[in-house]
């Protein structure tokens, strides 16, 4: 299973990809394999050497005990300190951000797809748009010559 944030995927050029591991709750981890994850608003902080998903809206799991779960807490991403200090020298002064990509499961754990993302231009997005819609329309006529 792969949640993919479309959001992240339509607002920024995905410069470089990383992959990081999350620390999450059990009842966190079931509502996630349900497919209850929404990574549309939220983007990754570092601070004090350490990274941080912050805003991931992973609801409440209707089996679990905890009445006074905090559904848009800060989670640590597990990554080595020098991808961490990689990261920060391409953050700082640059037009850049962390934003997650993906969140999937490899081997019973779950990863989360890290991009250091540059944000696109509204005329950017908007050309995006024209040339999916120019190859469907090619690919139609493809389709009704067959």
């Amino acid at each position: 299973m792969r949640i993919i944030n479309k959001k992240a995927l339509h607002n920024y050029h995905i410069l470089e990809h990383l992959e990081a591991g999350i620390v999450l709750s059990g009842a966190e981890v079931k509502s996630i394999r349900n497919g209850r994850i929404d990574l549309g608003e939220s983007y990754v902080k570092i601070l004090d050497t350490e990274a941080f998903l912050v805003n991931a809206n992973i609801p409440r799991y209707n089996q679990a005990a905890d009445k006074e779960y905090d559904a848009t807490k800060s989670r640590k991403l597990l990554l080595h300190r020098d991808q961490i200090n990689s990261l920060i020298g391409k953050v700082s002064g640059k037009a850049t951000t962390l934003v997650p990509i993906s969140i999937y499961e490899k081997n019973n754990k779950f990863k989360v797809e890290v991009g250091l993302a540059k944000s696109k231009k509204e005329f950017d997005k908007r050309r995006v748009v024209k040339e999916r819609d120019h190859s469907r329309r090619i690919e139609q006529e493809i389709r009704g010559k067959e």
